[in-house]
């Protein structure tokens, strides 16, 4: 039934969206990919990370992957880099799922301005410090509270030496800047498309959904994850999943995207 690219956003990994790659896995071949800078890929500081790198790493990728007209799922900034792939990069997708993206403005916390102006203090920040501070950050974007150690799989990644630079470093090159260009080109979108969000999301708030699909082509349904916040693939694994898989299974979408081997 096609191929499936999931793409998670900051400071998350793939991990965000095992559960739900799982679930997808019976009916379709999935492709997960930790960002250069995220998750277990490469942290070296002389990689950019910024929106413009990735949306051109994620069109690279899916040319050495060969698949043709995938269907992308993306959560947070994976949405601009999705889109960037898309509309600016030049890669045909069979559908586009836009879960609780960074696009519209504003975005970017006072944390996320702080870090940008104060880059080299945090990282220098005591490591026990800066650990208690990531687990904090990474828990308050559920809105359902997340198990301990949920919480430290998420975090682990960014706690030892190499990890607590590019944590404040990827932040620091997080600019809306780079999201102005997709914002002004979203009724260029040449898939179809649909847009999921919960509704007690702490980090974007629930009315840019509705923005969102404002302008978009087509007048794209909008899916609700009441009570939910930020991390919904973790928060409700089983309701993101089925909410996927019924878009997914929409008769439009059968035989597009490469054959599974």
């Amino acid at each position: 039934m096609g191929d499936v690219v999931l793409c998670h956003g900051t400071p998350w990994s793939a991990r965000v969206w095992a559960p739900v790659a799982r679930a997808l896995s019976r009916d379709h071949r999935v492709f997960l990919w930790d960002m250069p800078g995220y998750g277990a890929s490469a942290k070296d500081a002389a990689h950019p990370v910024d929106l413009v790198a990735q949306r051109r790493r994620l069109a690279a990728l899916l040319r050495h992957w060969s698949l043709e007209r995938p269907h992308l799922v993306a959560h947070d900034i994976g949405g601009a880099v999705a889109l960037g792939a898309h509309l600016l990069e030049g890669v045909d997708l069979a559908s586009l799922f836009l879960l609780d993206v960074v696009t519209l403005e504003p975005w970017g916390s006072p944390f996320f301005r702080l870090v940008a102006r104060h880059e080299e203090v945090f990282a220098a920040v005591p490591r026990p410090l800066h650990g208690a501070l990531v687990r904090e950050y990474v828990a308050g974007a559920a809105n359902h509270a997340l198990a301990a150690d949920v919480v430290e799989r998420l975090a682990e990644p960014w706690l030892d030496e190499t990890g607590q630079a590019a944590f404040y470093r990827q932040i620091a090159q997080l600019s809306p800047d780079h999201t102005r260009p997709l914002a002004e080109r979203l009724g260029d979108v040449r898939c179809p498309v649909r847009v999921g969000w919960g509704t007690a999301d702490p980090w974007i708030p629930f009315e840019q959904a509705d923005r969102l699909r404002a302008q978009l082509p087509g007048d794209p349904e909008v899916v609700t994850f009441p009570d939910r916040g930020h991390l919904v693939p973790l928060e409700d694994a089983d309701a993101v999943s089925a909410a996927l898989r019924r878009w997914l299974g929409s008769p439009g979408f059968r035989g597009s995207g490469a054959t599974p081997v």
